[in-house]
């Protein structure tokens, strides 16, 4: 699948490998995840991950210590034009930062992996969610990727389990 960089004005520069997301991150240079896609970017850190959603600020000084990256469906990032664009950029992926960060605050784990799921479900097609690895959503709530393929295999039991134990 292609992704795009859009840059601003005319230019604009495509990318089709993770690794070339990667360097774009990495290079210092403030992007923004567009809002007009329902999109987003993975960003692996040492420990765990994030999640930059429409609209969020990926790359400067946010992401010097990413180490893999993962677009989430038809990605495009733009370079934000304006000091008030860069500032609200700022601002939106606290937001999303904010977001996975009350995910976390359930001690469950089986729990933390189902909000996960949902919360990816209830915002991307079936298929974006079908295409994220195990691996991506377990650091994204800080549990193990087994957790989260235990939830995906039957949410249905695992619904009434988990109700039952909390």
């Amino acid at each position: 699948m292609k992704k795009e960089i859009i840059g601003s004005g005319k230019d604009l520069v495509e990318f089709s490998s993770p690794s070339e997301i990667i360097s774009q991150v990495n290079s210092g240079q403030l992007l923004m995840v567009s809002s007009r896609r329902r999109n987003g970017l993975i960003l692996f850190k040492q420990f765990h991950a994030e999640f930059a959603g429409p609209g969020a600020a990926v790359g400067g000084f946010f992401d010097v210590d990413c180490q893999r990256a993962l677009a989430v469906g038809d990605l495009s990032l733009v370079y934000p034009e304006t000091q008030e664009e860069r500032k609200n950029a700022y601002l939106i992926r606290r937001q999303w930062i904010r977001l996975t960060a009350q995910l976390t605050e359930n001690a469950v784990p089986l729990k933390r992996a189902q909000l996960i799921l949902d919360q990816f479900e209830n915002y991307f097609p079936p298929e974006v969610v079908a295409q994220i690895p195990d691996e991506a959503f377990a650091l994204l709530v800080g549990v193990l990727p087994q957790t989260i393929r235990i939830i995906r295999r039957d949410p249905q039991d695992l619904n009434s389990r988990i109700r039952f134990r909390i």
